[in-house]
């Protein structure tokens, strides 16, 4: 049996896709997210599961949720920071402020408190692997992405930053960074309607969340002495600016 493998927003999309993939491999799972029914049928599917029901924006509860751990999850080989959400298409003058805080609180404080809650656990066992799900929106403009491109590109910075502060440590570091991929994240995005959300995927052959779960196996399965800094994954319809897709 592998260690622990602790993933934020497990219940949807890139989340549940890799901790059903890390369950397959062996990994114990510990999955934090909002919905306590998905965790709970998420938990039940793959046994060997704890559930934390918390917002990733709430610094009590995920600070809590990785203290009071049972003994027997306490052993994270694998961190997966991937709770996060975009909102929205409209540019800067439209976009609500309350929604420019969401996704500030989300992508970036949110980001940090489970870094920082779980980081001590690994440095204590001078390993680990830390995964941070960024985007091609942190490193290419596109109309609309002003804050949620601006909060990847945090995740962009701090890895490099967190690689360097931890060396000598044992753990290492990666950024995945996806570009057009269909998963409930654009439902949120579009407020839950879901028309909108599948208009942006006419015609296009989008990566999956299984692709990226598959990046994950991937870089677990390199040799210690390497460490893949970033990973930058985009359809293959799909060049460099952010909304330069060819459709079908």
């Amino acid at each position: 049996m592998k260690g622990t493998a602790f993933i934020t927003g497990a219940t949807s999309g890139f989340g549940e896709a890799i901790a059903r993939a890390l369950s397959r491999e062996g990994y114990k799972i510990v999955a934090l997210a909002r919905r306590k029914e998905r965790l709970e049928a998420l938990a039940k599917q793959l046994g060997n599961t704890h559930i934390v029901v918390a917002d990733i924006r709430d610094k009590k509860a995920v600070f809590d949720g990785v203290a009071n751990l049972p003994q027997e999850f306490r052993d994270i080989e694998v961190l997966v920071n991937n709770a996060g959400l975009a909102l929205g298409l409209e540019g800067v003058a439209e976009t609500s402020i309350e929604d420019f805080e969401t996704m500030v609180d989300t992508n970036i404080k949110g980001f940090l408190y489970s870094t920082k809650a779980v980081l001590p656990l690994m440095i204590a066992r001078k390993s680990g692997y830390i995964f941070n799900l960024g985007s091609t929106a942190g490193a290419w403009p596109y109309p609309g992405s002003h804050v949620y491109g601006a909060s990847k590109a945090f995740v962009k910075q701090f890895s490099r930053n967190l690689r360097n502060d931890i060396r000598g440590t044992g753990i290492r570091v990666t950024e995945i960074a996806p570009g057009i991929c269909k998963t409930e994240f654009s439902e949120v995005r579009f407020g839950g309607d879901k028309a909108k959300a599948d208009a942006v995927y006419e015609g296009v052959e989008y990566i999956t969340a299984e692709d990226i779960a598959q990046i994950v196996l991937n870089c677990l399965n390199m040799p210690h002495r390497v460490n893949i800094n970033v990973v930058e994954a985009m359809a293959t319809q799909q060049t460099w600016a952010g909304l330069f897709i060819e459709k079908k």
